[in-house]
């Protein structure tokens, strides 16, 4: 139920909106006349395309700022069906903590959000990352968007590196579908469905689906996962569309931290060895979401979007892990005992959103303008139980049981320790903003734009387990300017700088909230393309700095700590597009140099950060390709292709260091893939890939030396597919 000051901040929602939509009729009075004179006499429905939210109208090339899209056809193409592995083929962008194969988290261009959350994304404009969906499934995929650089002031309480966007599989009027069976290596079985419907002329529906269960590369592991999403279009006129989308997600699997590399050493254990127990039987996230969207298009130059969004989930089961505190973890001492902590999770969210934007182009004195108008408001409440069980300090006297200990060399199974009461809480975060953003077109080639965003935050949190209450009131006011110029027809140059603000929905081991994190964010950058726009490309240079940062707590597993101010500076190239005799290339490269800017001390523990230090699993080098040959074999479709990703060196544990001085780092490691399909007849395609060909050994994240996640061996997997 919504509190009063929720009531009342919604109103400013409310009030926003029926502003926007009175105002409108000054603004699109002319164009929509000259539109009425040109339009025929019957009544034919013309529907025309939805409007992307936060990018306006204006086309992206004029944009002063990078956006390196994905689509379906390429993720298809790939094998990919996880967010994760299309990301990895995107400039900047890294892995971080997945918690236990349970998250989507990732940094761009160095900055990362909460290491203890998952990472922030967009669902058609909608917050979708927060809480417990688990890993996304790329089955609704139609396009991810990733908007990089100073885009605080539309997107608000977004990382400064960029945002993610993705954008869901619509609705549309020719009815047609398509099914795919997959299997491959460990067991893995796949099925997935997208059927499209046209009901009538004016309405549409399209279901789309997957299955998968299957084992993995390590021991003990076994996951189910399936997703559902139907959505409905209602063209209520020409002019006027109703969306509604619904999106169910169930996953089971074991919660996996890793491995441990004793001294550094990451061959102390096979990559396959499970160091949690068995017994504790899987983890299992639930999610079901809600978006509804109405557009009406006052004019071909005008358009207004309202839209709510409804989620909820939850996160449950038993976990066994590695004690992170150095007097407790017998691993220190005798290097092949390894003292666990076994704690039961039972989280559940809910995420209620509004938003309201309105955006179109008009010309004053000259120079024409594209406008963005917009307010958004949200409730975000995070319900968490947790119970644990910990080993007490390293002594003599202590047992197996008594320590929940593993020989990591010959693991033996079975001790499910008893838990007990740790955390039980409640907190609820509720935000509202306003943004507006113009782009003035002050020549045919040089293109200015201005915008500011207004942030009300309100946070607070309960402890149930001894009724203390704690929280914030924080606002903030983020600015965004930008300038491009077009030095001929396929080359364009632009600087931006902006300001950002981002709350920290998070609280330490002492129940206690964080203060939000604040940006600043330089960029400049070139835009090129070629072969008649079916090449694009982008090199942008960019600096950032990021304050009231927060990092994984290394005594507190579960909990933040914050670290003070980081800085990220960097160079990022990217090109993407058709070449001739049938190419399609993504092709990446990113430098990324992001580190502490001020010395940081954690006052609990006495945990320093010094400034220079690197910031967790972010390489210095980074680089991928997707190339794609398209050909015709008897007349029939098919294609080859080959994937490479590079990702350098990383901090594996933040503010640990050896005797000698040093890092414990992850290496570098080179992963390919390669794929091929071949359709025999219009209906029906074969295809299949081998992921990391030549069988590399290699870490893609790591949260501490105790909880280093090992990257999966060789697979094959192969599709079969039918259209109609």
């Amino acid at each position: 139920m919504l509190s009063s000051k929720s009531v009342r901040r919604f109103s400013f929602l409310a009030t926003t909106t029926a502003c926007l939509i009175g105002a409108m009729p000054a603004f699109a009075q002319e164009t929509k006349a000259a539109t009425d004179d040109a339009a025929p006499d019957d009544q034919t429905i013309i529907v025309r395309g939805q409007r992307q939210q936060y990018l306006g109208d204006a086309p992206v090339h004029s944009l002063s700022q990078n956006v390196q899209t994905l689509d379906s056809r390429t993720l298809k193409d790939a094998g990919i069906t996880k967010l994760a592995a299309a990301l990895d083929f995107v400039a900047g962008v890294a892995r971080q903590n997945n918690f236990g194969g349970f998250f989507d988290s990732y940094a761009i261009r160095g900055f990362a959000g909460d290491e203890s959350s998952a990472s922030n994304y967009l669902i058609n404009g909608f917050p979708a990352s927060r809480g417990y969906g688990g890993a996304r499934d790329a089955s609704n995929i139609e396009q991810i968007q990733v908007i990089k650089g100073p885009t605080s002031a539309l997107f608000g309480r977004g990382d400064p590196g960029g945002a993610v966007n993705i954008i869901t599989k619509k609705p549309n009027f020719t009815t047609g579908g398509s099914f795919t069976v997959s299997g491959g290596s460990f067991n893995t079985f796949r099925g997935e469905g997208d059927i499209n419907l046209a009901l009538t002329d004016r309405v549409a529906v399209r279901v789309t689906g997957a299955y998968e269960n299957g084992d993995s590369f390590r021991d003990y592991i076994h996951s189910r996962k399936y997703t559902f999403t139907p959505s409905v279009l209602f063209q209520i006129s020409e002019d006027t569309s109703l969306s509604y989308e619904l999106e169910y997600v169930h996953a089971a699997a074991p919660f996996d931290r890793g491995i441990v590399a004793v001294n550094g050493n990451l061959n102390t254990v096979p990559r396959s060895r499970f160091l949690g127990e068995p017994g504790d039987g899987p983890v299992t996230t639930e999610a079901l979401g809600h978006q509804a969207q109405l557009q009406h298009d006052f004019s071909s130059d005008w358009s207004l979007l309202i839209g709510a969004g409804y989620r909820t989930s939850s996160f449950k089961g038993y976990a066994t892990e590695a004690e992170s505190t150095a007097s407790r973890q017998a691993l220190y001492v005798d290097g092949k005992t390894l003292t666990r902590q076994r704690r039961l999770r039972d989280y559940k969210t809910t995420d209620l959103t509004f938003r309201t934007e309105l955006s179109g182009k008009f010309t004053t004195f000259g120079l024409q303008h594209h406008l963005q108008v917009g307010a958004d408001w949200d409730e975000f409440t995070l319900d968490q139980i947790q119970q644990r069980f910990r080993a007490p300090a390293v002594a003599a006297q202590t047992t197996a049981v008594r320590g929940n200990q593993i020989n990591i060399f010959n693991p033996v199974y079975g001790n499910l320790a008893t838990v007990g009461a740790f955390i039980n809480s409640v907190e609820d975060d509720v935000s509202w903003g306003a943004y507006l953003q113009d782009q003035i077109d002050l020549t045919s080639r040089l293109k200015l734009r201005g915008g500011v965003r207004y942030d009300n935050f309100d946070q607070a949190i309960r402890n149930r387990l001894n009724n203390v209450r704690s929280g914030q009131q924080k606002t903030a006011l983020s600015p965004t300017v930008g300038l491009a110029y077009a030095i001929s027809e396929p080359i364009e140059l632009y600087a931006s700088y902006g300001r950002g603000f981002r709350p920290n929905v998070s609280f330490d081991v002492n129940n206690q909230p964080f203060a939000p994190e604040r940006t600043k964010s330089y960029e400049v950058g070139a835009k090129l393309s070629a072969f008649g726009n079916r090449l694009n490309g982008a090199v942008a240079f960019y600096t950032m700095t990021k304050s009231a940062v927060l990092t994984a707590d290394p005594i507190n597993s579960g909990f933040s700590l914050a670290i003070g101010e980081a800085r990220s500076r960097g160079v990022e190239v990217n090109v993407s597009g058709k070449l001739p005799y049938g190419f399609r290339v993504d092709l990446s490269y990113a430098y990324t140099d992001a580190i502490v800017a001020k010395d940081a001390v954690d006052p609990n523990f006495g945990y320093a950060l010094r400034r220079g230090d690197p910031l967790i699993n972010i390489p210095k080098n980074s680089a991928s390709a997707l190339v794609f040959k398209d050909f015709s074999v008897f007349d029939r479709k098919a294609n080859v292709g080959v994937g490479v990703n590079y990702v350098g060196k990383r901090l594996g544990e933040t503010g640990y260091r050896f005797a000698d001085g040093s890092f414990f780092m992850l290496p570098s490691y080179t992963l390919t893939r390669v794929m091929a399909s071949f359709s025999p007849t219009d209906r029906i395609k074969v295809s299949g890939e081998v992921t990391n060909l030549f069988d590399v050994q290699y870490f893609p994240s790591s949260y501490s030396r105790l909880w280093v996640m090992p990257g999966a061996p060789r697979q094959f997997m192969a599709h079969l597919s039918y259209s109609f």
